[in-house]
């Protein structure tokens, strides 16, 4: 009989110092103490980001955010590690430890190929850890499904929102996001 090996965040982190991943080519989350392979991303996934990347940094509160793409999120109750597309943090430095879920205003995931498990399993965990808001951006489905208010492992206030509309996060900004323009680009 075999079974997978469960690791904590500690030892994944040791795993990490120790440079067991350092000549792995491939990008690995933990995520309820199972290391995940996640599938390499393709040129709309990497469009999207960059996009919402440059959205969030010319939009967010810069005294009361900062805005991260692709670090480690602490979710160490929860035996996870895992590395949203985009996060607004709280405005401060993290040289000793990654941001926790109260450090976080807003995770994105960008999901071409993920939706299924970014829509289940990643929003019941970050729901568990109580990331106040949660974005799924759909790229197939040109829509963003919004997930707030977390409450007893579970996001209270679900929407989506779909191309043509605009959308504001709970955390101060100067500007919503234009789905038209995410999705539909008059330019490439």
């Amino acid at each position: 009989m075999t079974t997978g090996l469960r690791i904590s965040v500690a030892e994944f982190e040791r795993m990490i110092e120790a440079g067991a991943f350092h000549n792995c080519n491939r990008k690995i989350e933990l995520i309820r103490g199972e290391l995940r392979e996640m599938n390499p991303a393709g040129p709309l996934h990497d469009d999207l980001i960059i996009y919402l990347t440059d959205w969030s940094t010319r939009v967010a509160n810069r005294s009361q955010v900062r805005v991260s793409v692709q670090i480690g999120l602490d979710l160490r109750e929860w035996e996870s590690r895992p590395e949203p597309d985009l996060m607004w943090i709280d405005a401060r430095r993290y040289r000793h430890r990654h941001p926790s879920a109260r450090d976080v205003k807003l995770a994105i995931e960008v999901a071409d190929s993920s939706l299924k498990t970014d829509l289940s399993e990643k929003a019941q965990l970050y729901a568990e850890a109580g990331v106040m808001e949660y974005w799924i951006v759909d790229a197939q489905g040109k829509c963003v499904h919004v997930f707030r208010n977390p409450h007893d492992g579970a996001y209270q206030d679900r929407q989506t929102a779909k191309s043509g509309e605009f959308l504001l996060p709970l955390a101060p900004c100067s500007s919503p996001l234009d789905l038209q323009d995410l999705f539909e680009p008059t330019q490439e």
